[in-house]
């Protein structure tokens, strides 16, 4: 995050990282995290590097982490401060995280970090049957936190509750301003 917001770091609130973006506060990444259940055979598709914070938890937790940053300049710093951390099994892209990850896989667990108008379509594809996503979802200053499992191939939504953040940029998401 940058200097000036130093003091404000262990408060549980957003925090400006820059272009535009915010880091969560820390309960939501907690929430979010509990409710995707990611267990060490767990290969994670985070949509949303942002500073590379919920990544770092993310791949403390599972297998591997594949996350995906619209910014290239975001990914490239979550990249550094995760390598001077020691966290070595993150995979980084830059580009468009609505599409999905742009080789052809699945995944067992799928976490959105940006809010959606819906769970993008290529995104839902690649979640593997009894896997599970967790994402921010709808229009307006307030969304709905989602917990979605996919069984026999549909996905089985629930609301978990009220959440703020930013938007998801992109084809299957929002167009940019």
């Amino acid at each position: 995050m940058p200097e000036e917001y130093y003091a404000q770091a262990y408060a549980d609130r957003p925090l400006p990282i820059g272009l535009g973006q915010t880091i969560s506060q820390p309960y939501i990444v907690a929430l979010m995290t509990q409710m995707l259940r990611v267990d060490r055979d767990c290969e994670v598709l985070e949509i949303g590097t942002g500073s590379g914070y919920q990544t770092a938890v993310l791949a403390g937790l599972g297998k591997t982490v594949y996350t995906i940053e619209t910014l290239g300049e975001l990914s490239e710093a979550a990249q550094g401060v995760l390598a001077r951390l020691g966290v070595e099994n993150v995979v980084y892209r830059a580009g468009d995280g609505s599409c999905g990850w742009p080789e052809e896989r699945t995944f067992e667990r799928i976490m959105i970090t940006a809010a959606a108008p819906d769970l993008p379509g290529p995104v839902r594809e690649q979640l593997a049957e009894g896997g599970v996503i967790v994402a921010p979802v709808g229009y307006g200053s307030t969304q709905s936190l989602v917990v979605a499992e996919k069984v026999g191939g549909k996905l089985v939504e629930r609301h978990v509750c009220g959440c703020r953040f930013v938007k998801l940029i992109g084809a299957h998401g929002f167009k940019e301003e």
